[in-house]
């Protein structure tokens, strides 16, 4: 990109977007040396994420996309986006790996080139991608809607309704937002009465559990199940068990991810995987209430307008036997 074209690209980032206390790249060097980048403009719409403040156009025409739980609840509302990465999707959104969508590398390695090539007005990061916040949004305006394991639900609707109020989609966004939270309000009031619940994660014949806190802990703080286990740290890879771990635990419920066909992953289906004399030992065994969660929203898509939906309804049909 030829010198002057360049400084005016990073001059124009400069002048929309304010990612905190500072300015992004050459609009920070300009103004350092006593010139202008020039005013935000009146229309500009001021976005809180994980990263802090970037003010933003109405409506960004030209839209990547490094996280799968924001082009899940952009998708809903019906806003189109240029630029999305390679890999695993769900299957509501599997569109996204044809040919009318531009590549911009993965999740964990954005693709630098294509995205300055492309020019865009806005790239949005978050959970897997979020690390790469930094060098992106010294191309562009970046915001980070990684959720928050200390209040998931809460972050997730208010990642929702900064991307609704952003391109004008609020109404639609909000008569989502309040099915959802009747939904979640519902299930509250039956998991509390239900027993316990332990989480477990499948992968490569291994096994993982998580606890409150963590990152699938919206199934107690939200949803209202007691943990089988009260000790589980919250770290993103949560504790490895054994089946002799979840016999002692001993679940009423006990909610299980496969990975593997989240990630379509050839290996042992998790329910195949659990089904031997430990694991039948449990109550959740004996009592029908072991549930394979839908893999796409729990794992890939968590935290999306869509998937949000799909998680509630499901453990709503869970809970009255109808799953």
């Amino acid at each position: 990109m030829p010198f002057l074209a360049w400084l005016s690209r990073r001059i124009a980032v400069g002048a929309r977007a304010v990612s905190g206390p500072v300015l992004n790249g050459a609009a920070a060097a300009i103004l350092a040396a006593g010139l202008s980048a020039g005013p935000v403009s009146a229309a500009g719409i001021a976005v809180q994420h994980a990263r802090g403040e970037t003010v933003l156009p109405v409506s960004p025409q030209k839209v990547v996309v490094f996280d799968l739980a924001a082009l899940d609840t952009l998708d809903v509302l019906g806003v189109p986006v240029y630029g999305v990465p390679g890999g695993a999707k769900p299957p509501s959104l599997a569109q996204y790996n044809d040919s009318r969508y531009r590549r911009m590398g993965t999740l964990w390695e954005p693709d630098y080139e294509a995205i300055n090539a492309a020019e865009p007005d806005l790239i949005v990061v978050g959970g897997r991608s979020g690390p790469r916040y930094e060098a992106l949004s010294k191309m562009a305006p970046t915001i980070d809607l990684s959720s928050d394991a200390a209040d998931p639900l809460g972050s997730e609707l208010r990642n929702i309704r900064s991307l609704a109020r952003l391109f004008g989609k609020e109404a639609e966004a909000e008569a989502r937002i309040a099915r959802i939270q009747a939904g979640i309000a519902a299930v509250h009031a039956k998991a509390g009465q239900a027993g316990t619940a332990l989480f477990i994660l499948a992968t490569g014949g291994r096994l993982s559990a998580f606890g409150p806190g963590s990152r699938f802990g919206l199934l107690h703080s939200a949803l209202g199940f007691r943990p089988a286990a009260t000790d589980l740290g919250a770290g993103i890879h949560g504790q490895p068990i054994s089946f002799e771990f979840i016999a002692k635990t001993n679940p009423d419920w006990l909610f299980v991810l496969d990975r593997d066909a989240a990630i379509a992953t050839k290996g042992q289906p998790a329910r195949q995987l659990l089904d031997n004399e430990l694991v039948r030992q449990t109550t959740a065994w004996r009592k029908g209430q072991v549930v394979t969660v839908d893999a796409g929203s729990w794992y890939l898509a968590a935290g999306g307008l869509r998937a949000l939906q799909t998680t509630v309804d499901q453990i709503a049909a869970a809970l009255d036997g109808t799953r």
